[in-house]
């Protein structure tokens, strides 16, 4: 008998068949003996339809009240699934994120897990109960409900599964797994059996929606297998777990982009210490996630400073980085929205030679410039116009072996 955690997106509940098909997936495999903890996301598009009606009142809504509006949404998803399973003749208990013992910071809309106390969720599973837990949300420190962020749902469902000493967490979504890249737009894609924490950290976060980055973060820390599935098919999908030796033997395992990237240009800053610091103070207190950062070579005691953040994010801070210019004395600020970054990954990086300038004459020749560069020990990122990122992203998974066989293609 194991503990298995599930997560259900919201296409796979977005709608009262959908659940019904959900309920009776769970019953199926707690018949088998298994206790069972189901985390859920909102059906599909009532997030957004809540941030709707709140715009339609503010433009820039309270956080606080934005967080308890949009948590909602996967209050009524749990209760429709526990209503569902009783329906079905076998016990069930839906639990919030502050019932289910998850404790957040007070980061509205961002909020990250630091504590979770399973004991309500132990409690029900011992008196044979299938409990099902709202995902994306927690209560901070002053009893406020928290959401975690888009994508958050998978990082409730891992660290449930790492707070119960799970066997498995089960990601249940509208693929059948982890892909070597996109298959919307590399046909030749293949799904990959197995894939290691660290490569899905750098997927996921290159823009790879498959799974949210902290979830994989908690599932590495905590030696939690991930198991990535498709809610439609019964097939199986793609362990995540941890770094194997036969993993290092590929040297590139997949290709991800992001088009979600702008760029911010600090030009003729002055080169003193402290001037990066106050650059970037008020970007993190906004809690905006800056990523690549390159700065110039000092010229006549200046320099020019680059640096990528989120697209959603990108007015924010052209206005907070334009403040801290006047007061620094800086030339100006520029920013650019048509960028996307490319990059390919593999824990065998660490052991191959050469993988960059491969990466690099691939680019060079389909005359695509490389606008910046970032690199880890199993990741290269290259930005680019954007509008050359499918033909980008192509050409690279074919240059390093990662297209699928003729016939045996994966479709998503």
């Amino acid at each position: 008998m194991a503990l298995i955690v599930q997560k259900y997106g919201g296409t796979s509940v977005g709608s009262i068949e959908k659940i019904r098909a959900v309920a009776e997936r769970v019953i199926n495999t707690a018949k088998q003996g298994h206790r069972m903890v189901v985390v859920l996301s909102a059906m599909a598009g009532q997030t957004d339809g809540l941030i709707r009606l709140a715009h339609q009142l503010n433009r820039d809504p309270d956080p606080r009240e934005l967080d308890v509006l949009m948590s909602t949404g996967e209050q009524a998803s749990v209760a429709l699934f526990a209503i569902a399973v009783k329906s079905m003749g076998h016990e069930a208990c839906s639990l919030l994120g502050f019932q289910a013992g998850i404790h957040t910071d007070d980061l509205y809309g961002k909020a990250r897990i630091h504590d979770v106390e399973p004991g309500r969720i132990i409690r029900n599973l011992d008196q044979g109960r299938i409990v099902t837990v709202a995902g994306f949300q927690g209560i901070d420190g002053r009893g406020d409900i928290t959401t975690l962020g888009r994508g958050g749902s998978d990082t409730t469902a891992v660290a449930l599964a790492a707070a119960l000493n799970a066997d498995v967490c089960e990601i249940y979504t509208d693929v059948n797994g982890v892909y070597t890249t996109d298959p919307n737009i590399c046909p030749k894609a293949r799904k990959m059996d197995f894939i290691a924490y660290d490569e899905m950290l750098e997927m996921a976060s290159l823009g790879a929606k498959v799974l949210e980055i902290r979830s994989v973060e908690f599932a590495k820390k905590f030696n939690v297998p991930i198991h990535v599935r498709s809610t439609f098919a019964n097939e199986r999908g793609t362990m995540v777990v941890a770094e194997t030796k036969d993993m290092e033997k590929v040297a590139v395992s997949g290709v991800a982009y992001n088009k979600n990237e702008a760029r911010v240009t600090i030009r003729k800053a002055p080169d003193q210490p402290g001037i990066a610091s106050r650059i970037f103070e008020p970007v993190f207190k906004a809690g905006i996630v800056v990523d690549m950062i390159v700065q110039n070579t000092s010229q006549d005691g200046m320099t020019d400073l680059t640096f990528t953040v989120p697209k959603t994010d990108f007015y924010k801070t052209m206005k907070l980085v334009t403040d801290v210019a006047v007061k620094i004395g800086a030339e100006r600020v520029l920013g650019d929205e048509d960028i996307a970054k490319v990059s390919i990954i593999g824990v065998g990086m660490r052991t191959h030679a050469g993988v960059a300038k491969k990466m690099f004459e691939t680019l060079a020749r389909e005359n695509i410039n490389i606008i910046m560069i970032s690199t880890s020990e199993i990741k290269i990122s290259c930005v680019i116009e954007e509008k050359y990122t499918e033909l980008a992203v192509r050409v690279l998974h074919s240059t390093f072996g990662l297209d699928a066989d003729p016939g045996k293609t994966s479709q998503q």
